[in-house]
């Protein structure tokens, strides 16, 4: 109980001395003095208001209204970008980090109450979860959108750490959905999709506002963990190159041109198929390095995402097809 009241104590003060530094525009020292603390204890103050997302830190650049990049990307494909800067010499893993570090800060600009959001694990948003900054909702609940078990292991450890992660972060009820990535025989998956229990889950799926994805793909600078992880054997490679596909969504393939119903691994796959993404009214899709391009151009084409997190680089890269 005093470990509560301590906390709710500093979460009070960092209210106040972001309201000192941020609307009444008072120096750290002021703020210091006002609040009988060190200079040092004020910075610290308004890192916690930012990270307890009291303070929502909005950047506008005056000369770039609205950003090219990001305007021509919605007239050419409907989609809205959010464009993350990234140096061109950025190694692939801090390219992802700092992409997955600002979905992780836009998220709250998606979800809040009442609202239900699905999760595709994966390489990309383990990162994003990572990152997230806590923010208070109520009647919110976090879905997982496709199994995480094979042969080897259940996969509840990897995917229950990622959907923990959101569930704290928010104060949400987690739903998990504790089936195999990829059946080995598709009349398995049609029975155990009429179990109840299962089709709570998927019932679920049906509902969320949001859906959070990244796009796997076989040939990612920064590996994939459906094709590192063991859930693909060698004659499934060899079927996603016979079939021409370039990337996943939560586990269910596509091609370039947008195309996945008669693609054989799908029926087999636990994921939820493109209709079901497309009921979400917000679709956010975060992609990070240019070797996720093809994946992000059968992306589109398959009308899977509302909105694209995404660096500078890749971005510019998919207006030069």
């Amino acid at each position: 109980m005093v470990y509560v009241d301590k906390n709710r104590e500093r979460l009070f003060d960092a209210l106040k001395a972001a309201q000192l530094y941020y609307l009444q525009d008072l120096t750290m020292d002021a703020i210091g003095e006002e609040l009988h603390v060190s200079r040092s204890s004020v910075s610290r103050l308004l890192a916690t208001a930012r990270q307890a997302g009291i303070v929502d830190i909005t950047i506008t650049n005056p000369d770039d209204q609205p950003r090219q990049v990001e305007a021509d990307i919605f007239d050419k494909f409907g989609v809205t970008a959010h464009l993350v800067p990234v140096p061109d010499r950025t190694s692939h893993i801090d390219r992802l980090e700092r992409v997955a570090l600002s979905a992780a800060r836009m998220l709250g600009d998606f979800f809040s109450s009442n609202m239900v959001m699905g999760i595709a694990w994966g390489s990309t948003i383990s990162a994003v979860s990572r990152h997230l900054v806590t923010r208070s909702t109520t009647n919110t609940g976090v879905v997982q959108l496709n199994g995480a078990g094979n042969d080897h292991t259940s996969g509840v450890t990897y995917s229950s750490e990622i959907l923990r992660r959101f569930g704290d972060a928010f104060g949400a009820n987690i739903e998990h959905f504790p089936v195999p990535t990829f059946f080995d025989n598709p009349a398995t998956k049609q029975l155990l999709w009429q179990e109840r229990s299962t089709k709570r889950v998927l019932d679920l799926q049906e509902t969320i506002d949001v859906a959070l994805f990244g796009l796997g793909t076989l040939s990612a600078e920064v590996p994939s963990q459906v094709y590192v992880g063991g859930y693909l054997n060698p004659e499934d490679i060899d079927q996603l190159e016979t079939e021409k596909i370039v990337g996943d969504v939560a586990t269910v393939f596509f091609r370039e041109d947008g195309s996945w119903e008669d693609i054989p691994l799908n029926t087999r796959s636990s994921g939820p198929a493109f209709d079901v993404i497309r009921k979400a009214p917000r679709r956010l899709c975060v992609v990070a390095g240019v070797s996720r391009l093809r994946a992000l151009r059968g992306a589109l084409a398959a009308g899977l995402m509302t909105d694209l997190i995404v660096d500078d680089t890749t971005a510019r890269a998919l207006l030069t097809d």
